[in-house]
């Protein structure tokens, strides 16, 4: 036990185990409202779980949660979750150059655990020491995201178990902004990463009229499109110096 505790990779999964505690302290709360309000909206505890399970991502399940209670056209609450999720396709595309050599099966895992928590921290590591090998990038990852991920689950259980007797009004509204500023401030060091954000930020805010959220979609697009159009700008600036 000592040695295998000793292993560098199992150093590595308890430092990435130390490193996301604070995001706990989010994640609980969070978790546990929306098993609660998912229970409330009619949900029963093994659909509310399902739901965590399968997406496994806060802001999705709750935005999609919204419009469900909404009755918003299930076409509108697929693409608003997809839309909110589809970070994670970036996220994958940045981290395949540290994990990519890894098996299917653990490549599979991590890509199921690769959420806003263990992305941030673990490309933060990565980029601080390159010399890791990749069982302890795969240590670091897992230590990251294993704790959180387990967390989420139980606190939804809880959540869902207690039902009304979790209010679901009790000012944790704060925990989705919050976890997303922390994860995403460190990650905007170039023009193009600031410019998206910002443009996200502004089209949110003006197309907030739009009816489900819609407003949403178009302001996820028009960042893509931005920051891309930022990084070919830039591309080709270098290519001319």
């Amino acid at each position: 036990m000592d040695s295998m505790i000793s292993s560098p990779a199992a150093r590595q999964f308890l430092q990435g185990a130390k490193d996301g505690l604070p995001f706990h302290i989010v994640i609980w709360p969070f978790a546990a409202i929306f098993g609660a309000i998912a229970t409330q909206a009619g949900l029963n505890v093994v659909e509310v779980m399902g739901f965590s399970i399968l997406v496994i991502a806060g802001s999705a399940q709750l935005a999609a949660l919204q419009l469900m209670t909404e009755n918003a056209p299930t076409v509108i609450v697929l693409a608003t979750a997809l839309a909110v999720n589809l970070r994670m396709g970036m996220y994958s595309a940045s981290i395949t150059p540290h994990l990519g050599k890894a098996s299917l099966l653990t490549r599979a895992f991590a890509a199921y655990m690769l959420y806003d928590q263990p992305y941030a921290l673990s490309t933060i590591k990565f980029e601080k020491e390159p010399d890791m090998n990749l069982s302890e990038k795969l240590g670091y990852f897992f230590g990251t995201a294993i704790p959180i991920g387990v967390a989420w689950y139980a606190l939804t259980l809880i959540g869902a178990l207690l039902g009304e007797r979790i209010p679901s009004d009790i000012g944790v509204d704060f925990a989705v902004p919050i976890t997303f500023l922390a994860v995403v401030a460190p990650m905007l060091k170039t023009l193009a990463h600031m410019a998206s954000a910002l443009t996200s930020v502004v089209l949110v805010l003006v197309l907030s009229f739009m009816p489900y959220g819609t407003g949403l979609l178009v302001a996820a697009c028009v960042a893509l499109v931005v920051g891309a159009q930022i990084e070919v700008w830039m591309e080709k600036r270098k290519d001319a110096a």
